[in-house]
Formats: C-alpha cells, structure tokens, sequence
C-alpha cells in the first residue's frame, strides 16, 4: 500500500488566489526555487506558442529580491525565458504580463506585516491563475520537488534578463486617463512606506521623465520600507487613514489617496478628510468608463460589481446606459467575468478596480487617475464631496466580523429567523448568502471566511435607522450560541 506523501509547509500557504506565508518558516529561497520551476513546468512552458516568456517583479520588503531571484533561477533551468522587473507594484506587473504577452509573478505580501511575503501569479496577458485553473498543479509540482520525490525539469533555452518598466508603466496610465487640461489640484498621498512610494512620483510627478501635470502632490511615508515604521499598508484598517485624513484637513487638499503595500489598491479621501467609499469609487469610474465607451460607438457597455458592492453601482450604471452585472467576491472571478462578459470596467468593495483597457486587471492608480480627471473637469470651487454626493444613495455597515464555532449553524439561526419574520425577502447564493427586502429598503450579506473562523456581514439599507435595526438584529443572531424561539 502507498503511503502518502508527508505534509509541507507550502502546502499551508497556498491560498485559493495566491501564496502568502511567513518569511523562513513557510517561504524561503529553496521553496522559491521550486515554485519558480513547478510554475515554468506546469503553467509557462505548456500555454506558450513561441517564446515561453515570464516577468518576475518584487515589493520593498527585506526578503523580496533574495525570493523573487530564486524564483527567476527555477523558472529559467526548466526553460523559461526571465525578464525581471525588479521592484515594481502590482498592477505595473500587470502591464508587463498584458503588454508583453507574458506569465507573470508579484513577490509581494501586500498589506500583511514585514514578517510575510507571498506570490501573486498570473498567466499570459495577466489572466489570473487560482487553486481550479493551476495553482494547485503548481503547488503540488514545487511539493514533491522539495521532497525529492521528483526532479527539477530542466530545459534548453531558458535564461534571465533585466528591464527597468515605471516609465512605461507611467506613460500607458497617463495616455488612458488624462489630465493634462485639467484644473489644478492638490491631493495628499500616503504610500504607507510601500510600492506607492516609487509609482506615485513617477505618474502624478516628473520622476520617470514626463512632463509636469496640474496637480501637486503632498507625500507621506514615500521612503520604501518593507518592515511599515510607520503604520500598517492596509487601507482597509481605517486606522491606518488617520495621519492621511489630518493631513488633508490641515493643508486643503482637494483631496487624498492611500495605496496598500504593493499599490494595487488605492483608497480615496475627500476635502473634509472623510472616506469616500469604494463602492461611490466604483461608481464614479463606472461613469466615466460607460460614458467614453459610448462614445466609441458601444451600445451598452458592461460593468460588473461584486455582490456586497453598494446598490448604487448598477443604479448609476443603467442610468448611464451601461449594463450592471453582478459578480461574486474575489479577484480571481472577477478578471474572469472581465474576460468573458467584455466589460469596460469592474469594482469591488475592498477597492480593487478592474479594467478592460488594462487587460482586464486591477490597478489603484488608475483608478486615482480617473477620480483626479473628473474632479479635475468641474469648475473651481466644486469639492470631490460634492462631485460624489449623488452616487452615494444608501447607508451601508461596512464589512463586520464575528467569530464563530460553526458558521453553518450561525447561518442557519438567521435564515430560519428571517423566514419566520415579518417582512418578505428574497434569498441568494451567488457567495454565501444574500437576504433582500422585497420591498427594496435593505439588504445584507453573510459570507464565511476562506481562512479562518469568522462570518462577514455588509448591510446596505435607505436609511440609518434601518440599517442599524437589520445590522443589530443579524448580528444578535450571528453572535448567539442558541437558536431563536
């Protein structure tokens, strides 16, 4: 009888989307090595039609250009063709893989703290790679590598090279969105230490050698810092906004901007040092994406917005005239929803904005651009409050976690509580499940956790007072270890 294979450490941080794991205990170079010949073996050599080509690129943090090199040496012995774009966000990697036709790979932990690193990967023309279309053959390849049960391919024609990309990066994103008539503006960035420190300068300044544009940028922590002195690159912790947000009120600025830890999200503050949500992001761009597609001469394009994405979205999308299609959470669905729907542009909560123009993959800054162009086209005196005003029509919870023993069970208690209650609703599956007043004055969404014990709630309502009772009522539920009478 075969016994199985021994378990691991790789196989705990293979996440459904990407690698993600602590730095010497998890990942090192000898496990980067591996996954760099196992994603050659599995993914760039046999989707290839001429020349299997990979561009590797790395964040700022201390363990980046050591992992990313062993990837890149992996790759180029079992015969893939390496450019390495050195430090680089996310999306700028991207452009790489869809300019140059090209598999690529981000070492990047994101917004996780100094202590991790990981691996976001994709195939030719940044199409996304997941556990069901890859990632898993990669894993289980790098696995039985490291375990000497198998050894490495190696083939002829491999090698690596080197190419510096931020001015390229810089000249595609000013040509898709520009600002060049635009009034003058004054917006705060805080790059929070990472990648948005190196591509800021470069887009929205002269640091790769393009002209001046009408808009003077006021940087907080630019200096690239893998191990974050200064707060968490995690815009999603409103915590991390604050130095951001009094930065805005006490010099003016039209506005602010903050960007994660490998600049492939951006958040957005208005005049008053106020968050502006996400979902009023997405709209925004949704309008100016529909409107410029129109133009062109497209009936009605097609946005698509995740399920837990404000209501807003496909209001303002149809009175566009564009096409609202809902998605589930994830990059990995969303890009593929890109792809096979055509839409001209996509949002999701969490401040990922995808684009058809940008080979349907997410970028921050792009989507920066787009709120700087508009705000940009009103007249002098109009604030970004004002601009956003009517595309944020609801009141929404955010995302709420609670943790729970069984979050089946914690699901079961509200749906049998919301049956037996007195308003009509409407149930869906689409990602968890979603619970919708007939009547249209609330919903929510409840959504377990891929990696831990947790249910997230978002719960969008036509007023505070609603929201507030259906927010206080699920989590009551959520939160109870005995079913309701």
């Amino acid at each position: 009888m075969q016994q199985p294979s021994p378990h691991h450490p790789l196989q705990d941080i293979v996440k459904a989307y990407d690698i993600r794991g602590l730095v010497g205990e998890q990942l090192d170079a000898g496990t980067c090595r591996a996954l760099g010949s196992a994603f050659a073996t599995e993914v760039v050599l046999p989707e290839s039609d001429g020349e299997p080509r990979l561009a590797v690129g790395h964040d700022m943090r201390p363990s980046s250009p050591e992992l990313a090199e062993a990837f890149a040496l992996g790759a180029a012995e079992a015969g893939a063709v390496v450019e390495v774009v050195g430090l680089t966000s996310t999306d700028q990697l991207y452009l790489v893989s869809g300019s140059r036709d090209a598999a690529g790979v981000m070492f990047t932990a994101s917004h996780n703290p100094a202590a991790y690193n990981g691996l976001k990967l994709c195939r030719r023309g940044a199409r996304p790679v997941s556990l069901d279309t890859g990632l898993a053959q990669v894993r289980d390849t790098a696995v039985a590598l490291l375990q000497g049960r198998a050894a490495p391919a190696v083939a002829p024609g491999g090698s690596v090279s080197r190419r510096d990309t931020l001015a390229e990066y810089a000249a595609h994103l000013r040509a898709l969105v520009p600002l060049d008539g635009i009034r003058p503006l004054r917006v705060v960035v805080d790059a929070g230490n990472g990648m948005g420190g190196l591509t800021v300068p470069a887009v929205l300044g002269e640091a790769a050698g393009l002209p001046a544009l009408p808009v003077t940028v006021e940087p907080l922590y630019f200096e690239l810092d893998g191990t974050f002195p200064n707060h968490d690159a995690n815009p999603l912790d409103l915590t991390t906004l604050v130095d951001l947000q009094a930065a805005v009120r006490a010099s003016g600025a039209d506005l602010g901007l903050a960007t994660d830890g490998d600049a492939d999200r951006c958040f957005v503050i208005d005049e008053r040092g106020e968050v502006v949500d996400p979902s009023t992001v997405t709209a925004l761009v949704a309008v100016n994406e529909v409107a410029r597609a129109r133009a062109d001469g497209e009936a009605a394009p097609t946005v698509l917005y995740n399920l837990i994405t404000s209501r807003a979205v496909p209001d303002v999308v149809t009175e566009a005239g564009g096409r609202a299609v809902r998605t589930r959470v994830g990059h990995s669905y969303i890009k593929a929803e890109m792809a096979a729907t055509d839409a001209v542009f996509g949002g999701e909560h969490s401040a990922h904005f995808y684009f058809r123009d940008f080979y349907g993959a997410d970028s921050g800054m792009l989507a920066a651009l787009h709120v700087l162009q508009a705000l940009g086209r009103t007249p002098v005196g109009t604030t970004l409050s004002q601009l956003v005003g009517g595309y944020a029509r609801y009141a929404r919870s955010g995302e709420v976690n609670s943790t729970v023993g069984d979050a089946a069970r914690a699901t079961e208690r509200v749906l049998e509580a919301v049956a037996a209650g007195p308003e009509p609703v409407e149930l869906d599956h689409l990602d968890g499940v979603t619970v919708s007043a007939v009547d249209g004055s609330w919903w929510f969404n409840l959504r377990p956790s891929n990696t831990e014990p947790l249910l997230r709630l978002n719960v969008e309502a036509v007023d505070e007072t609603t929201l507030a009772r259906v927010r206080d009522h699920v989590l009551s539920l959520v939160r109870s270890e005995e079913a309701p009478a």
